[in-house]
């Protein structure tokens, strides 16, 4: 399977003088086209920030991250925005939706920004992922007067607009409760299988159940990975079982 992201000895930085530390000390990571993934560990181990160095939304202080074949540090602040909006999607655990913005609106926002000319097409594609997740009937509603969880689906929806290579999740269901949550990895489960690569950044061992590969993060580096087969919806107890008694080996 062809690589997607080759990120090679990447080091992330943060603070001054004697309070300098590594927040990625030399990680190596790369993600196939189409894989699904979660990315583990303690808080302040260095998950989300590596989310953001494999995404371009950081710069990294050493090494390189190529995505799609392009290397993310020499490329531009717009190259980053446009490889970003149209081969990128993200989901993170508070929607980042505007309150003056009905749902509908809120989802084609980031798509009609140059690309006006095509409201009606931007539109209807919107209302046909609407349809998929099942929220259709809320287009018209204000982001407060829907749940946690149609809001994540409407984050979801924005997040495919641009029909991207890959979406990154940062605890994408750490605000929803578990029967939303297994709602949203259905979702997760029937993009991936459409060929849209996943990386999920999760403490719930649920969660990373249902991928593929799970990284486990400790102190800036990847301590460990575990490898499953791909998830056929009738053995989530004994993958859960899996991961956690990984995460228990590795004092996680």
């Amino acid at each position: 399977m062809k690589k997607m992201i080759i990120a090679d000895r990447i080091v992330k930085s943060f603070g001054e003088g004697d309070e300098r530390r590594n927040v990625l000390d030399g990680v190596s990571v790369e993600i196939s086209e189409g894989e699904f993934v979660a990315v583990m560990g303690p808080s302040g181990s260095g998950k989300s920030t590596l989310m953001f160095a494999l995404s371009g939304t950081d710069s990294v202080d050493g090494g390189t991250v190529v995505f799609d074949g392009k290397d993310l540090s020499s490329a531009s602040e717009n190259e980053l925005s446009d490889i970003r909006r149209n081969k990128m999607g993200f989901v993170f655990q508070q929607p980042t939706l505007l309150k003056n913005l009905n749902i509908l609106d809120n989802i084609i926002l980031p798509s009609m920004r140059d690309n006006r000319k095509n409201a009606a097409s931007i539109s209807e594609k919107a209302r046909m992922l609407m349809k998929r997740v099942g929220i259709a009937e809320l287009e018209n509603r204000e982001i407060t007067q829907v749940s946690g969880g149609q809001l994540q689906r409407a984050g979801i929806c924005r997040a495919l607009m641009n029909s991207p290579k890959i979406i990154f999740g940062d605890e994408p269901t750490g605000a929803l409760n578990s029967k939303s949550a297994q709602e949203i990895m259905d979702l997760f489960s029937e993009i991936n299988a459409d060929g849209t690569a996943i990386m999920l950044v999760t403490h719930d061992a649920k969660v990373a159940a249902r991928t593929e590969r799970i990284m486990f993060m400790r102190d800036g580096t990847i301590s460990s990975e575990l490898a499953l087969p791909k998830f056929d919806g009738t053995d989530l107890d004994d993958r859960v079982e899996e991961v956690t008694e990984k995460m228990r080996e590795i004092g996680i």
